[in-house]
Formats: structure tokens, C-alpha cells, sequence
């Protein structure tokens, strides 16, 4: 067993959220290791914390254990879930913030109606240290995932926006902004490939107009705009040395297309 626990949250580091997490979880396992994964997601953007989570969280050892605290419904009806995805285990509200890696691959889950692994009488406002936290202590340290309640047949999903392909081309959206600016969209290289091929094309996104995809953003000048395709697989737009979201006037959800010359 793993005695690895990662930690995704929006609180950020002004506050004691993410120490007192840790400090309980020491509690329960003073052998635990941590990894931040980010503690900067963008304040109740459960889109974002599913994007950091599914392109962080594989890259971990088996049994690895995934503490992801992006909660606006927290003390309300949601539930609490521990999921098993390929060989990582994850620990969080059931609000969607498991929707990217959960529609990608099979997974198990159980809602966290056992308190024998809470901590004693929980906050209604900081589920992440009275109830994640110590589950996620107890499964890094060799609890069974379905001592932790009953299992759960289907998580909440958001509906991701899928990129559109036709004839004249695709038509996509900015899915993520990094601490960069740099617009990380839906469109995958796989889908240019089919579907532009060896075909002539713009890209069209904000006040920008780009003709062509470089190996990366530092194969243009200073300042210029550039179209590759990042370590995610995905059509991304930077600004060689600028913020992309700032200087094309872009933000998460725009639109970003991909027309065929004719």
C-alpha cells in the first residue's frame, strides 16, 4: 500500500486549511508523504480542479491516494465519495469534480457513511478536515475502500463541451487557463489530424488570427501568438513571453475555431 496522499484544493496558502488537513492526517499516519498538487485552483471552479486532477493524478505510484477539496456545496445534500480509477484512489465531494477522469475510465465508488473514519463530530463548513482528510489517511494507511460506506452505481458528471468537426473544420472552446494564460483547449491532435489533415487553415480565437500550429510557443518571436499542441494532447495558444488571456482578450469557455482554406 502506498502511503502517498495528494492534495487538490482552492483554499490556497493565505489560510491553515491545507495544514490543519495535513496535520490531522499525521494524526491518523505520521508515515504518511504529501504531495501538493495545487492549492490554487480558481475559488469553487470544479471544472479546473477536474483538469488538474486528471492530468496530475496518473502519473502516481499504485494505491496512491488523491485528496480533492473543490467544495461549494459543501454542508449541503451532496455526498462524500472515495473512488478506486485504474490503480489511484480518490477521496472528495461527489460534485462533478471527478467527471473527466470517471467518464474516461471505469471506476468504483462508495459513499462515506462510516464515520468510524471521520473525525468526531464534523464541521458543517470544512468537510475537507473532518471528513476527507482522515478517510484519506486511513486508505493511504491500508483501509479497504468498501469499509467506508455503500457503494455508489453513477458520480455526479458535468457535461463537458466536446469540440465539433465537420467539413469546414472545428470548432472548439478554451477548456483551461493556466497560471501561464496560456488557453488550453478541448481539440485534440488526434481530431486536427482527421479531420484538417494536410489542409490549408486558420485559427480563429479573440482578436487573433493564426495560420499555422508550431512545435511550441517559443517558436515565434517575442510577444507573438503561437498554436501547438501542449502536454496534454490538446490545441493550446500562447503568447511567446505574455499572457494569451490577457493580450487576445480570451476567456475560459471562448470559442476557438479552426477553418478550412479553400
Amino acid at each position: 500500500m502506498s502511503n502517498i496522499v495528494t492534495l487538490t484544493t482552492d483554499f490556497g496558502l493565505q489560510d491553515h486549511y491545507v495544514s490543519v488537513m495535513k496535520a490531522v492526517m499525521l494524526g491518523i499516519n505520521p508515515d504518511l508523504r504529501f504531495v501538493d498538487i495545487s492549492h490554487q485552483i480558481p475559488p469553487q471552479d470544479i471544472m479546473a480542479g477536474a483538469w488538474v486532477v486528471r492530468n496530475a493524478s496518473l502519473e502516481f505510484p499504485p494505491d496512491t491516494v488523491h485528496l480533492v477539496v473543490v467544495d461549494p456545496g459543501v454542508g449541503t445534500e451532496r455526498d462524500a465519495v472515495a473512488v478506486k480509477i485504474k490503480d489511484q484512489l480518490y477521496v472528495g465531494p461527489d460534485n462533478g469534480i471527478f467527471s473527466l477522469i470517471g467518464d474516461e475510465f471505469e471506476y468504483e465508488a462508495y459513499r462515506l457513511t462510516n464515520q468510524t473514519f471521520w473525525k468526531k463530530e464534523p464541521s458543517n463548513t470544512f468537510h475537507g478536515r473532518d471528513i476527507f482528510a482522515p478517510v484519506a489517511a486511513h486508505l493511504a494507511s491500508g483501509v479497504n475502500l468498501s469499509e467506508l460506506g455503500d457503494p455508489v452505481e453513477e458520480l455526479v458528471t458535468y457535461r463537458w463541451a466536446v469540440p465539433i468537426s465537420d467539413k469546414d473544420g472545428i470548432q472548439g472552446w478554451v477548456m483551461h487557463i493556466d497560471r501561464y494564460g496560456n488557453l488550453i483547449t478541448n481539440i485534440t491532435s488526434s481530431l486536427i489530424s482527421e479531420s484538417i489533415g494536410t489542409s490549408k487553415f486558420r485559427i480563429y480565437t479573440g482578436n487573433t488570427i493564426l495560420d499555422e500550429i508550431v512545435p511550441t510557443f517559443n517558436s515565434v518571436a517575442d510577444g507573438e501568438p503561437a498554436a501547438y499542441i501542449g502536454s496534454s494532447d490538446t490545441l493550446e495558444i500562447a503568447i511567446n513571453k505574455g499572457n494569451a488571456q490577457q493580450m487576445l482578450g480570451v476567456q475560459k469557455g471562448a470559442q476557438v475555431s479552426i477553418i478550412i482554406q479553400k
